[in-house]
């Protein structure tokens, strides 16, 4: 009887858990008989002249037969409990009752089931049919739509909002920003941060104004020093120690600036310095290298350019990581699809191309809102013909530099290779004037062994050479000669003043030829030293430009103290001719020259030059009106098969007419000026081409150029004689026009 009665038992739990869980369904889906319903959007009025609406069993009739059925089976055990009470109950009887109630609740559970399901799906129609009823239905107020509006003023709206809603996922910016897949939601996004989409009814767009009071001349580099006190790494370490090495004339470069009267107040800005180059593993490599001698140039512009936009009075922070950057400019988490989340907080940002990179990406499409914001320190430049991305890639100028489509102003070089980019420069430390003659010793120019094979057989033999100790990377006692004295390698403390000790004391300065363009040669004139170095002829670029963005060749290690000082101060001499050299030697033994600093690379030609900049290049539209032209100082350069190098233009005129080729950003150039220059035009076509405006005497054709971007004065064709607008300069400021200040 005990065994008969477990399985019983078993059912009878069973049954009254799902009894229980049924009871709890019907009470949440089921509301009281009587319970009065409201229902939403009517007036006051409305519900009295309708009266109450009762409520009904929103359960449905699939929940009315599960009640049934519970009802029923509750009835069955309480049969079944009384006849387990009764003293005479059948075995067989009870077996087939408990038969019946295992079917009923294997009916009961897939009931049950079934209407889960119906329940799931219900929830599912009615969270969708509670959203979309959102969107379309508009708030309180003003009529809103969320509809996508044909604007002739926002052409890409429908389609910017077509690609978010298939791809507002593959980036978490976008929900940061508030996105859902919704049409507003997109339509809010698209209006008030990516302005692809007129502004929704009764939003309002956030207008910031900003007063940045004047810049005055600061006559201390305490601030500076607080901003990259505690930077860490060889890299940041030089830029510290040269800032503390210069702040004298630094300092007094500022107090005779404050006192003269040509001084022009200019707002004061918020200057980001980020030079990429230094963030990161590339960072790291870089570090490494400056601990073993170099490269220092860039690192050289960067603590000058520091010193220099302090004194002058601007606020400046320096970043060097990528995290850091992010955070200052306020970029938003994700994978950088979406623009930052507050206006640029910097009036100029000063990077490189692996900074410009690092912004890019940060940025999203703000970048090329901001982009005229961007100063690009770029040793060597970068030509026009490279930086436009759809010319570069079809006429075969794409270099990994290139293609950022900038105004080729915004590129700041070391020298003044091309005057289609700025002269950023540097500033040369002053040195001690040093009475009496000179010893016969020079110092050579070059970092590795295999550069001592132009000049070392003949300078062995009339001079003590010395190689600067920060630079060749020889041990000691390998000297190839006995006149020939190796210091090894310095510490990076000791290396400013052991070489000056050396050059304020020794005659020549010796460039072996590589590296090209440094600022060495220039401190070495301002120490007294004359600067002898190899011509390369024919003019060339070697390997070392292979990859850079510009065409250019050079017909000496370092043109521009070749063709911008020259002799007595600058030699350049064919190395393969030893006559010639034993000649320019016995000459500089003889020439007694004085310290001398081209004015551009003074600590007063560099505040000068950077006031300029940061006063007449804050706009796009200054851009254009940067260089003014004078259709009347046009003139036409002789033919030649050789390159036409921007280089050999400026020293013609130079020589000539003391005025330099310039390229001027305009939309177009009139034919008034060929035939001024009494070209008679055949024909005239207006073209995208670097190398217009240009006259070709074959068929008499006259060249226009079509893209205000690609105007250059960079580049030539031996079929072509180009046209270049020209003008004045300051004294010993080839960047500055006196019209320009």
């Amino acid at each position: 009887m005990r065994l008969s009665l477990r399985p019983r038992s078993g059912c009878l739990l069973i049954c009254l858990c799902v009894s229980v869980g049924t009871l709890l369904l019907q009470s949440l889906w089921v509301p009281g008989e009587e319970s009065e319903v409201t229902p939403a959007g009517r007036s006051p009025e409305e519900q009295a002249q309708r009266g109450p609406v009762h409520g009904s069993r929103r359960g449905g009739p699939g929940v009315g037969r599960l009640a049934l059925r519970l009802e029923a089976l509750s009835a069955q055990l309480q049969r079944l409990s009384q006849e387990r009470d009764a003293p005479n109950t059948d075995p067989q009887h009870l077996h087939l009752l408990v038969q019946s109630l295992r079917q009923d609740q294997q009916g009961l559970v897939q009931s049950v089931e079934e209407q889960l399901k119906r329940i799931s799906q219900k929830i599912d129609q009615l969270s969708l049919h509670h959203r979309l009823h959102q969107e379309e239905e508009p708030p309180p107020g003003p009529l809103e739509s969320c509809s996508v509006t044909l604007d002739p003023r926002y052409p890409a709206c429908s389609e910017k909002v077509e690609f978010l809603r298939v791809r507002w996922q593959l980036d978490p910016c976008y929900a940061f920003y508030g996105v859902d897949g919704t049409t507003c939601s997109i339509l809010t996004y698209l209006s008030q941060v990516e302005d692809f989409c007129p502004l929704r009814l009764g939003r309002n767009q956030s207008v910031f104004f900003s007063h940045s009071p004047q810049a005055e001349i600061r006559t201390t580099l305490s601030l500076l020093h607080e901003e990259i006190g505690s930077s860490r790494g060889p890299a940041l370490g030089f830029v510290r120690s040269r800032v503390e090495q210069m702040s004298r004339e630094w300092i007094q470069a500022g107090l005779r600036m404050k006192q003269s009267s040509n001084n022009t107040a200019s707002p004061q800005m918020k200057v980001l310095l980020y030079p990429g180059v230094l963030a990161g593993p590339a960072g790291q490599r870089f570090g490494s290298m400056v601990e073993r001698g170099g490269p220092l140039g860039e690192l050289v512009q960067w603590a000058d350019l520091s010193a220099c936009l302090t004194i002058l009075g601007h606020n400046l922070t320096l970043s060097t990581s990528r995290d850091h950057l992010h955070s200052l400019i306020g970029a938003a988490p994700g994978g950088g699809s979406c623009p930052i989340q507050r206006p640029l907080p910097f009036d100029l940002i000063y990077t490189d191309y692996h900074g410009l990179a690092h912004l890019q990406g940060a940025m999203g499409l703000t970048f090329q809102h901001y982009q005229c914001r961007f100063r690009i320190l770029d040793s060597f430049g970068t030509e026009p013909a490279f930086n436009m991305g759809s010319y570069a890639r079809s006429h075969g100028y794409r270099t990994l530099w290139g293609s950022w489509g900038l105004q080729p102003l915004q590129y700041m070089t070391m020298f003044p290779h091309t005057p289609d980019n700025s002269l950023m420069g540097f500033a040369v430390r002053q040195g001690v004037r040093t009475e009496g003659r000179k010893h016969n010793v020079a110092v050579v120019y070059g970092k590795q062994q295999y550069m001592w094979q132009v000049f070392t057989p003949t300078l062995v033999t009339c001079l003590c050479v010395h190689p600067p100790p920060f630079y060749l990377s020889v041990p000691r006692g390998s000297a190839p000669s006995p006149n020939v004295t190796f210091h090894g390698l310095l510490a990076q403390d000791h290396t400013v003043c052991c070489t000056e000790f050396y050059l304020c004391f020794l005659q020549v300065f010796v460039g072996l030829g590589f590296p090209y363009e440094g600022p060495a040669p220039i401190e070495a004139l301002a120490l007294g030293c004359v600067f002898l170095q190899p011509s390369l002829t024919p003019p060339n670029s070697s390997s070392f430009y292979r990859g850079k963005p510009t065409t250019r060749e050079v017909s000496s290690q370092h043109p521009y103290a070749e063709h911008f000082v020259g002799k007595p101060y600058v030699w350049t001499v064919d190395a393969s001719n030893l006559t010639a050299v034993r000649q320019a030697i016995r000459d500089i033994k003889l020439t007694q020259v004085k310290p001398f600093t081209p004015r551009e690379f003074t600590c007063a030609g560099m505040l000068e030059r950077l006031q300029a900049y940061i006063t007449h290049q804050v706009s796009q539209d200054q851009y254009n009106q940067w260089n003014t032209h004078d259709t009347q100082h046009l003139k036409r350069p002789p033919m030649t098969s050789n390159i036409w190098s921007l280089l050999f233009i400026v020293l013609l005129f130079y020589l000539t007419t003391h005025e330099f080729c310039l390229s001027v950003l305009i939309n177009h150039i009139p034919s008034g000026p060929f035939s001024r220059l009494g070209l008679s035009c055949s024909a005239r076509e207006q073209e995208v081409n670097h190398l217009f405006p240009a006259y070709s005497p074959w068929g008499r054709r006259c060249g226009l150029q079509a893209e205000p971007l690609l105007f250059s004065c960079a580049g030539s064709d031996p079929q072509l004689r180009r046209l270049c607008p020209c003008r004045t300069h300051l004294p010993g400021q080839v960047a500055l026009s006196p019209h320009g200040l």
